[in-house]
């Protein structure tokens, strides 16, 4: 199927499903060059307890059984807990219907695991970050060496320019602004798959064609899913966490310019807005994504896709 070799790369997905949380498991279970190592799940399009089922139940479904899903915090740092449900619906998955998980959730904390299995295996894991970042920000007030440990840290959020909860934030940025701003300023280089490129991977008509050939991955997770995903941000849905999990499995899908990342935690109009500095006297923190090829983008998830359908039957 893939015309070319991978090299496997070994993450951890810290995410908040969600349908586009959803369909990143999806996308790392079906592509050759990753190895979901373990999942971590944190509140955010909802509660923690649906979150946690949702990541469950879809990593069983599209044959990631053997990976351990571990819950981690049930809301922000400071603030109160918000949700997306208007957007990812009452489920967190908007449409679909599949089973429940017959497994429980791997015991301990996710912070915990999260330190325990990057620092034993140093340089060797990625960190993907798909939701708001209270785990990662409490992972890094425990044990400051994850920094050195972690392969890479990825997140999909920010944004330099707009919005998409309000007009300066992007989600998973606004829903724990002070979190956010512990993991840019923690002394790593943050690569920040956002807005400015996640915008642009529309689920389109011709893309939603393509998944209704998938058999039951399809007709099941995938399409309903997508029906229902309420984001209004454009003509078609945009996946925005699968472009983080994707810029883990081929890079040069994105274009990428070193900046200044600050995340705005007091502003009253502004609060978790990314404030991105490009210019050549500012010491970079992150590695910002400011383009991407959209053809090449669906070509590789539609192929992992593909061997995830081929799994998991018809």
């Amino acid at each position: 199927m893939y015309g070319e070799r991978f090299m496997s790369t070994k993450i951890i997905l810290d995410c908040d499903p969600g349908i586009d949380d959803a369909l990143a498991i999806a996308f790392a279970q079906g592509h050759p060059g990753l190895e979901l190592v373990g999942i971590t799940t944190v509140a955010g399009n909802v509660g923690l307890a649906k979150t946690t089922r949702n990541a469950l139940a879809v990593a069983d479904f599209v044959g990631a059984v053997p990976v351990p899903v571990t819950p981690g915090c049930p809301g922000p740092l400071l603030r109160p807990a918000r949700d997306a449900r208007e957007v990812h619906g009452e489920t967190g998955l908007g449409g679909a219907v599949i089973p429940d998980s017959a497994r429980d959730p791997r015991e301990g904390h996710a912070i915990d695991y999260i330190i325990d299995t990057v620092c034993a295996s140093p340089g060797e894991i990625t960190l993907v970050a798909t939701g708001p970042l209270t785990n990662i920000a409490l992972a890094l007030r425990k044990e400051p060496q994850l920094v050195r440990c972690v392969r890479e840290f990825v997140i999909m959020g920010g944004s330099t320019g707009r919005g998409n909860v309000t007009p300066a934030a992007e989600y998973n940025m606004w829903a724990d602004p002070e979190a956010a701003s512990v993991v840019f300023g923690a002394g790593w280089t943050v690569r920040m798959i956002g807005l400015d490129v996640t915008l642009q991977a529309l689920a389109v008509a011709s893309v939603r064609e393509r998944m209704a050939a998938l058999g039951t991955l399809g007709s099941a997770l995938l399409l309903p899913a997508l029906a229902q995903y309420n984001d209004n941000l454009g003509s078609a849905p945009a996946v925005h966490d699968v472009c983080a999990v994707a810029s883990v499995a081929v890079p040069d899908v994105f274009g990428y310019t070193p900046a200044h990342v600050q995340v705005e935690t007091t502003g009253q109009l502004t609060s978790g807005m990314t404030v991105t500095d490009f210019s050549a006297s500012a010491a970079p923190n992150a590695r910002v994504a400011t383009s991407i090829d959209a053809g090449h983008f669906w070509d590789l998830v539609l192929e992992a896709y593909t061997a995830v359908a081929a799994g998991i039957g018809r």
